[in-house]
């Protein structure tokens, strides 16, 4: 890259595209015409001598572009900290995260709240296995993820853990559990399970033996939790939502086996990159971790 001449315009297309998922969109977010957009991406795609975009519904980066869009988020984020040290009234910094959906639903968004005047946050939701992907892509600055080791180009400072209880009502253990949980009646109860992408529940059914079983899919961590709440399934719930406050009616969660509780350790993984903006989300990330997220969990 050290010999290829990009402008700032062109960056700025390539980000917005993949930001908005269409060159319209783009155009609107950069307030030009899509003819444009398209203009300074073919010129980006001329200078780096690469296809950058798959011009698809929505538009993706190919491996190449992935590398520019990295570039393109990080000139993007230097240019914004410089223009609030200059500006009384620069214009908030956009800080595009990915956050496991469970995090998202219990301690993320407070820690990020009091940082919502000065900054503009772009979080993507994915599941804790594969935010980093999103760091990989260029797709995002910063994550929450169970990857322990470091996306290149990134540094990773481990947050704690979530612990997951399968829970279920009294009355569901009743009919499905009368002699507790085994194998068996693991083989045949239903189950609540997040998206394709969740595989708690699965792991502990292979932990046990156990393969193929009904599930059902609710991929909203609320929507899980009253799935739960209505005797769909069990499932693997989170202490944090447990002890939030429900407006749902039903009965309470009876734990199914307290042996079986999983820890999923969480790390803040973000670019290599002199950023205040983004400094500043990693410390209220890190801050309200050391309140929610058990720290002595060991993987």
């Amino acid at each position: 890259m050290a010999d290829v001449d990009v402008e700032l315009g062109q960056l700025k297309a390539l980000a917005a595209a993949v930001l908005t998922g269409s060159l319209d969109g783009a155009a609107r977010e950069l307030h030009v015409t899509p003819s444009a957009v398209s203009q300074r991406l073919k010129a980006l795609e001329a200078a780096t001598g690469r296809v950058l975009l798959v011009r698809s519904r929505p538009v993706r980066v190919t491996p190449s572009g992935a590398a520019v869009l990295r570039l393109a988020r990080q000139v993007e984020l230097l240019a914004a900290d410089a223009e609030r040290d200059l500006s009384a009234d620069g214009s908030p910094v956009t800080v595009p995260v990915a956050v496991n959906a469970d995090s998202l639903a219990t301690w993320v968004l407070p820690a990020l709240a009091p940082l919502a005047a000065e900054h503009r946050f772009d979080l993507h939701r994915a599941d804790q296995e594969h935010t980093g992907d999103l760091l990989r892509d260029g797709t995002v600055m910063a994550a929450i993820t169970a990857q322990a080791e470091p996306v290149p180009g990134c540094r990773v400072v481990r947050l704690g853990a979530m612990r997951y209880r399968p829970m279920a009502t009294a009355a569901f253990a009743r009919r499905w559990f009368p002699e507790g949980v085994t194998p068996d009646t693991l083989a045949v109860a239903p189950v609540v399970v997040f998206d394709r992408e969740d595989e708690l529940q699965h792991a502990l059914l292979r932990s046990r033996g156990v393969g193929r079983v009904r599930v059902h899919h609710v991929p909203s961590s609320a929507d899980f939790v009253r799935a739960i709440r209505l005797g769909m399934g069990w499932g693997l719930v989170p202490d944090l939502q447990l002890a939030q406050p429900t407006d749902v009616d039903g009965p309470e969660l009876v734990d199914l086996d307290p042996a079986a509780a999983v820890d999923v350790v969480l790390h803040w993984q973000q670019w290599r990159l002199e950023s205040p903006a983004l400094d500043r989300v990693a410390k209220a990330i890190r801050a309200a971790a050391r309140i929610h997220l058990d720290p002595d969990v060991r993987r």
